[in-house]
Parts: structure tokens; C-alpha cells; sequence
């Protein structure tokens, strides 16, 4: 009961620190699996163009940021592109605006390689003959892509892209590590303040979990609806 109730004063005594981490959480979530979703689409494309070196191109830009930690990359942009001359610009009204880029472009990058997988293996799951009978209604590839085989895909992709989105909010925790102050970066200074190191990791735990279980009923519901729809 002790713990509980160090529990609820934290949340009460510093909900503003708890709150302010929820909001760059989101931000840094939303911009990176938007962002991700579109490089994803591009790359996907590509993944699956009959060009072989940039097929492969690719194919060794999804298979590395795949196979190597998000820590890794988040340091390889953030102390990396500096020392090459490449800095991120400081916005006067928006504090650590460069430490905000640099972790939404390494979590964008990461997340465009598992979306790219994701879009790829949507379109694939699509029929043949849809894009045999748009090319013989005379469209183009482009056309036949666009206006008949993508929005037949987006059924096998939104839920799936949801899910991205929750892990993406899991994993924004990485940031905290170049001074982002997400919800674990605020929750590493509450522990500062008052010494109560489970509890605050218990509370971080717990708005955790109240994210990313609303977010998984959110897209649970899109797959019920877009089940219904295929019955229809």
C-alpha cells in the first residue's frame, strides 16, 4: 500500500513533468511513423522494382536498419552528421529543437525500413488479376498502382501500421539518451527530485501501458471494421 500511495503523490506532485513527457512521446511518434510511412512507401517500391541495383539498394537499407539497434543509429545522427558538417538548425521558440530532429529522423529512418516490409508484403497479398484487368483496361502501371492495387492494400497495411505506431511509442523511450524530454527522459528526472526510483518507473510503466493498450483498441476496431467491409 506504501508503494501505491508514493505512486499516486508523484502523480499528483509532478504531473506536469509525467504530462509534458506524453506530449513530445506523441509528437516524436506521430512525426516518425508519418514520416516513416512515406520513405516506407518509397522504399517498398523500390524493394520491388525490376531495376536490380536499386532493388538491392533497398533490399541493404532495410536489412541494416532492421538488423542494428535504434541506439545505434539515434548516435550515429545525432553525434555522426555533426562531426561530417551536417547540423540540424536551432528553432528560437522551440527548446532542443535539434535534438527533437535528430530523434525523429533516426526513429523515422528505422521505422521506414519495417513499414517498407509491411506496404510490400500488402500490395503482394493483393491478386495478380487486379493488376491485369486495370492494364487491360487500359491504364498504365503507374495508374494501375495507384487507383486499383494501393487502395486494395491499404486493408492489409492500416493495421499493421497501427501496431508500428505503438511500438514506435515504446521505443521513443531511446531518445531520453541525448536529453529529449520524453516520458522516460522526465521520469529519469523525477527520480532525481525525490529518490523514488520503482515507483517513478511504475508510474512511467503504467502511462506506458495506458497508451499503447488504447492505441491496440484503436486498431483492433479498424481490423473488425475492415473485416466487416470484406464480408460486404
Amino acid at each position: 500500500m506504501q508503494f501505491l500511495s508514493t505512486m499516486y503523490k508523484l502523480v499528483v506532485n509532478y504531473s506536469n513533468f509525467f504530462l509534458e513527457g506524453v506530449r513530445n512521446t506523441l509528437i516524436l511518434s506521430v512525426f516518425s511513423v508519418a514520416i516513416g510511412t512515406v520513405l516506407g512507401a518509397l522504399m517498398a517500391l523500390a524493394r520491388m522494382s525490376r531495376f536490380r541495383p536499386l532493388r538491392w539498394l533497398a533490399m541493404a537499407y532495410i536489412e541494416f536498419f532492421r538488423g542494428t539497434p535504434l541506439m545505434v543509429q539515434l548516435m550515429f545522427i545525432f553525434y555522426g552528421l555533426p562531426m561530417a558538417g551536417i547540423t540540424f538548425p536551432e528553432v528560437s521558440f522551440i527548446p532542443d529543437f535539434s535534438r527533437f530532429m535528430a530523434g525523429i529522423v533516426a526513429m523515422s529512418l528505422n521505422s521506414c525500413a519495417y513499414v517498407a516490409e509491411v506496404i510490400r508484403s500488402g500490395i503482394q497479398a493483393v491478386d495478380n488479376g487486379q493488376m491485369e484487368a486495370a492494364r487491360c483496361l487500359g491504364l498504365s502501371k503507374g495508374q494501375s498502382m495507384t487507383m486499383v492495387v494501393l487502395p486494395q492494400a491499404v486493408r492489409n497495411i492500416l493495421p499493421a501500421l497501427g501496431n508500428e505506431f505503438i511500438t514506435v511509442v515504446k521505443e521513443s523511450s531511446v531518445v531520453s539518451v541525448i536529453g529529449i524530454a520524453e516520458l522516460m527522459y522526465r521520469t529519469n528526472g523525477v527520480k532525481a527530485k525525490t529518490y523514488n526510483v520503482l515507483e517513478c518507473l511504475a508510474v512511467a510503466a503504467v502511462i506506458y501501458f495506458i497508451m499503447t493498450f488504447t492505441f491496440s483498441k484503436i486498431v483492433a476496431w479498424t481490423e473488425r471494421r475492415m473485416a466487416y467491409g470484406r464480408e460486404d
